[in-house]
């Protein structure tokens, strides 16, 4: 500084402050003898006007304790005016928590986990089992009845059903303990997947779950693609063209849904599994069933290969595997 004071009148000042790096303010100020401010430790006035430390551990023992603890500042005051308390302002309330650092969401609300989403893949059938519970109209407004399916994922096959009244824990646990043992399945060979319903989470339910040693899975709470093939059954079902606007009867919509399953199973040529019926892939007749059209093709196109613009026709697969939510590798699912 002392050089910086000695070029002053000799150098421009921009060019020696760069130089020496010092702002001007501060050789201006030596110049002309004004002393270089000093850093202070100045104690403020206490407020006529601030609480005690006894009177800040009061509020803070109300804003603590059980009474108000979830409660928001301005509701504590209000409760406290109309039980004709005044401790403190709103603000100095705020200013207490702050300074305790507990200016936060103050209620006690649900803190609920993260659900991980579900991957599971069936190579073949009676792997992967998918079953929910959709509501069919009775014949009097307010009536519905409940129909519990459950679908092989691989072969698209509805390998149980049931139409009840009203769907309860105890009908589940029946339908699926009856269902898989239909199936022949052993512990620790499948999956059963369902939504986070009811029915579903039960205890009764969970305990034949783990009983008959199938793992369980679930879907994340209001995902329902988590649960696609399920979900497409009932698309499928209620657009039939024979579905009607509500059943006469429990008798009525029984009967339906029996053809109904029949004819989904057995007839119904699904996109997915190669224009297949379910029942050929889950009885493993897809195979036979592909080689035998590739045959047909092969020998129409021997006859005309004209009209064949591709060359000779492929033969159609099935799908090596079914994805319930296939893991993406750089944002793409494979």
């Amino acid at each position: 500084m002392s050089a910086a004071l000695e070029l002053a009148h000799e150098i421009p000042q921009r060019a020696l402050c760069t130089a020496a790096g010092i702002s001007r303010s501060t050789l201006r100020r030596r110049l002309n003898g004004t002393p270089e401010r000093l850093p202070s430790v100045i104690s403020r006035r206490r407020s006529r006007r601030a609480l005690s430390e006894h009177e800040q551990a009061e509020v803070l023992a109300v804003l603590h304790g059980e009474r108000f603890a979830d409660r928001a500042p301005a509701t504590i005051h209000a409760t406290l005016l109309d039980e004709g308390i005044y401790l403190c302002s709103v603000s100095t309330m705020y200013r207490l928590l702050r300074a305790n650092a507990e200016v936060r969401e103050r209620r006690r609300i649900a803190r609920h986990p993260e659900y991980r989403k579900p991957e599971l893949v069936a190579t073949g059938p009676r792997q992967v089992f998918s079953w929910d519970i959709t509501k069919l109209r009775g014949p009097h407004p307010g009536e519905w009845f409940s129909l519990l399916v459950m679908l092989d994922i691989f072969s698209r096959f509805v390998v149980g059903w049931m139409l009840v009244h009203r769907a309860n824990a105890e009908l589940a646990r029946h339908f699926i303990a009856q269902t898989l043992e239909r199936e022949g399945i052993q512990p620790g060979h499948a999956i059963v997947h369902a939504d986070r319903g009811a029915e579903m989470t039960a205890q009764p339910v969970c305990a034949l779950m783990d009983k008959l040693g199938v793992v369980r899975s679930h879907s994340r709470p209001h995902v329902s693609d988590d649960n696609p093939f399920s979900e497409s059954q009932f698309r499928t079902l209620k657009y039939h063209p024979e579905f009607p606007d509500r059943f006469g009867s429990f008798e009525h919509g029984h009967d339906f849904v029996g053809e109904f399953m029949t004819w989904y199973n057995n007839e119904h040529r699904h996109s997915g599994i190669a224009m297949l019926t379910p029942a050929m892939v889950h009885h493993g007749q897809a195979d036979r069933v592909l080689a035998a059209r590739h045959d047909v093709m092969l020998a129409a196109y021997r006859a005309k290969p004209e009209r064949f613009i591709g060359g000779s026709p492929k033969r159609i697969v099935l799908p090596p595997a079914v994805w319930i939510n296939p893991p993406a590798h750089d944002g793409v699912a494979v």
